[in-house]
């Protein structure tokens, strides 16, 4: 994708082909010496035992920037937490495994929960956040960098063009978003963000109209990746969806928070491949079936707080328009794969199309009968001034754990 077009919403930064990992490595490490980086790795125990997070934590031990590495762990009793200590015992850097189903984290949990502060759900946006947590109660790391842990494909320079542009004090960027294109096994993947996002962005453009936020999501060119950095100071103050919405929900913060100027999209690499969701048809609950109602949630909730009205003929209309805009990047899409010798089985992607009209009508529903609905996890701001001393806690609970279940 060796380009230079922006769109003049946000800076895009593209790979250019025309400097080393090295230079940018040694760079970095000029950086680290004044703005400590730190990585945050939010991972399912599952992801212990797949192909892809050996070869992630051989490519983060050759990293030479980062101050830690806080890896949030989920769905794992104490047997697994111990294995999940030794498993990353191979990094060479500064590093804390949090186990987040402990007692002394379920304990907190319910502090939280006593005070209506908690989480509403389980899930990857709760583990991002308790890391935000532990990583602002450290107070030493100024810049700091999330990319999931399934990708089959990482590369640490991913890491290095990542965080380069939050860390390079002369830039202006408190956001970066990872970008990339999805291709693999000779296929075009990415199904939600090319069959559900980019159809459903024009189609609320064309029902009712132009709005900055949706210029400004369409200037992302790939806005559901889960690789993205930020400077530490923008953390307190950070609404985290609760749901499968994170990605964009980080990105609607961003435009809440900062000035545009303060956002940019950098490519990481030329190759992406992550563990695929079942499209889940047949359950509203799991894989890209959940995932996109919830990315539909998180689009209107912020529309609607921005002073958009919805309402039940809004939805009919905004799912017809939809409908017909997927239909027609669908074609867009199948010329391209075939131009390039990919696949698209078109059959499936209609499928997907048709399931996702379903839900974005579904996500309609669901928002205008909850109109008291708090879907977002509270700013570690508000926690702190509920109850100062917790972060502290926090700190001080996952490094017991890491001591007593050695």
């Amino acid at each position: 994708m060796a380009d230079f077009h922006q769109n003049g919403n946000i800076a895009t930064l593209h790979n250019l082909r025309t400097r080393s990992l090295a230079d940018m490595t040694y760079e970095l490490e000029t950086f680290a010496q004044t703005r400590k980086m730190a990585l945050i790795l939010p991972c399912l125990y599952s992801e212990l035992e797949t192909d892809a997070m050996p070869k992630i934590l051989d490519e983060l031990s050759k990293v030479t920037y980062l101050n830690q590495i806080i890896i949030g762990l989920d769905r794992a009793d104490e047997t697994q937490f111990k294995h999940a200590k030794e498993f990353f015992k191979g990094l060479n850097q500064n590093h804390i495994v949090i186990w987040n189903d402990s007692p002394r984290m379920k304990a907190l949990g319910a502090r939280l929960d006593a005070m209506g502060l908690a989480p509403a759900e389980q899930g990857k946006g709760k583990n991002v956040w308790s890391a935000m947590g532990y990583l602002m109660s450290c107070e030493n790391s100024a810049v700091m960098a999330i990319h999931d842990c399934d990708i089959v494909t990482y590369t640490n320079d991913m890491l290095a063009r990542l965080i380069y542009p939050v860390a390079n004090p002369n830039f202006p960027y408190q956001v970066a978003k990872g970008f990339y294109a999805r291709v693999g096994d000779g296929k075009l993947n990415g199904r939600v963000t090319r069959l559900l996002v980019s159809p459903l962005l024009i189609a609320l453009k064309r029902v009712i109209g132009d709005r900055d936020y949706l210029d400004y999501l369409r200037s992302f060119r790939y806005p559901l990746s889960g690789e993205f950095a930020m400077r530490s100071g923008i953390l307190p103050d950070l609404r985290i969806p609760s749901d499968w919405g994170l990605e964009i929900g980080v990105l609607s913060e961003a435009w809440r928070n900062l000035a545009p100027k303060a956002v940019c999209q950098v490519e990481i690499a030329d190759e992406y491949d992550h563990k695929h969701q079942d499209l889940s048809d047949e359950d509203a609950d799991a894989g890209l079936n959940r995932m996109s109602t919830d990315i539909c949630k998180a689009i209107f909730r912020k529309l609607a707080a921005d002073g958009t009205i919805f309402t039940p003929n809004v939805f009919r209309t905004l799912k017809a328009t939809y409908y017909r805009s997927a239909l027609d990047l669908l074609e867009a899409y199948y010329n391209d794969a075939k131009m390039n010798g990919l696949t698209i089985d078109r059959h499936k992607e209609e499928q997907a199309i048709e399931l996702f009209a379903e839900n974005i009508m579904r996500a309609g529903q669901f928002f205008l009968d909850n109109p008291h609905e708090t879907p977002f996890i509270p700013t570690w701001n508000r926690v702190h001034s509920a109850d100062p001393g917790f972060l502290a806690d926090l700190n001080a609970a996952a490094r017991a754990d890491e001591v007593d279940y050695a």
